[in-house]
């Protein structure tokens, strides 16, 4: 068998939050199938807070109900709160990801609440979560935003990392995400934060969401598949960025870091030639919009076979 690895599209989410063009929701939904065509079965299809504070979030409730009509889709959304969970509830979306960050000083500009407040805002969420019916409860995913590192206050300590991983684990999150949120880590650290909060919540799935902001986000990505985490986000084209944390920009590639996965033996589900023609989507929508990426710009090497073409092992 070949080892089998998931990927997230955030950029509808992360990489729109900042772009001062509205894209069109009819050029999102386009995106997003086409995207869930080339093999891609999680997306963040958006965030649910309020329009006056992200105007490109106008549109949630049409994104979200265009996404769930796509079959074997899992159709996630970013929350910040309580009423951003009631929302997403009244939505149906699949999997409410909620964020808080490990820097104090992040999650009151982020978030504008102290970091045990947004730990009772969870238990709340996840309260809300389980009273739902069978068929529309949604998983509800906790993620550490600035774990790896903050704009603000630098350095982040590990036991600050695993005490809010193990308070998010204990009030019920399903998955927890690391987020290195404004492209801080190195490798070694990735190694130390991963195996600090896989010792403490290690029953739960755990996510990794790393930035290439200075060049370090697929060896990260390699630092964090040593851990064994299987569970990435990335985004097209590279798109993102927080409009909280100075000097973040933008998430991994998404088409890099399934090459680099798919080279390697890993199977991604994902075609590559599919997912490189979705960016002329973004570009025709949004031509003002930098995209990165260096295999849209060098392409696939000669001979190069995805993972479930090579012999199993």
């Amino acid at each position: 068998m070949h080892s089998s690895i998931t990927v997230r599209e955030v950029g509808l989410r992360d990489g729109l939050q900042i772009h001062p063009t509205f894209m069109p929701t009819a050029d999102k939904l386009a995106w997003i199938a086409a995207e869930a065509a080339a093999g891609v079965r999680e997306i963040e299809v958006t965030s649910y807070v309020p329009p006056r504070l992200i105007p490109q979030f106008a549109d949630a409730a049409e994104v979200t109900e265009g996404a769930l009509r796509i079959p074997g889709l899992t159709v996630s959304a970013l929350i910040p709160n309580l009423r951003g969970a009631q929302r997403g509830l009244e939505l149906g979306v699949h999997k409410l990801n909620f964020v808080m960050s490990v820097s104090q000083t992040h999650n009151l500009k982020n978030v504008r609440r102290e970091r045990e407040d947004s730990v009772a805002d969870f238990r709340a969420i996840v309260a809300l979560a389980r009273q739902q019916p069978e068929g529309r409860r949604p998983k509800v995913c906790a993620g550490l935003s600035t774990a790896l590192g903050c704009s603000y206050e630098g350095r982040i300590a590990v036991d600050d990392v695993v005490r809010y991983a193990v308070l998010l684990a204990g009030a019920g999150a399903d998955e927890i995400m690391v987020a290195d949120t404004v492209g801080y880590a190195d490798p070694a650290l990735v190694r130390r934060v991963f195996k600090a909060v896989q010792a403490e919540v290690g029953h739960l799935p755990i996510a990794a969401h790393f930035h290439d902001t200075r060049g370090t986000g697929l060896a990260n990505v390699s630092a964090a598949l040593d851990c064994g985490i299987t569970l990435f986000d990335a985004s097209l084209a590279g798109l993102g960025g927080c409009p909280f944390a100075p000097g973040a920009s933008g998430n991994i590639v998404m088409e890099d870091l399934c090459f680099m996965l798919e080279s390697m033996g890993l199977d991604t589900g994902v075609n590559l030639q599919e997912l490189i023609a979705v960016r002329e989507r973004i570009t025709q929508a949004l031509p003002d919009i930098a995209m990165q990426g260096a295999l849209a710009r060098a392409g696939l090497p000669r001979g190069f076979a995805p993972a479930s073409a090579m012999p199993a092992v």
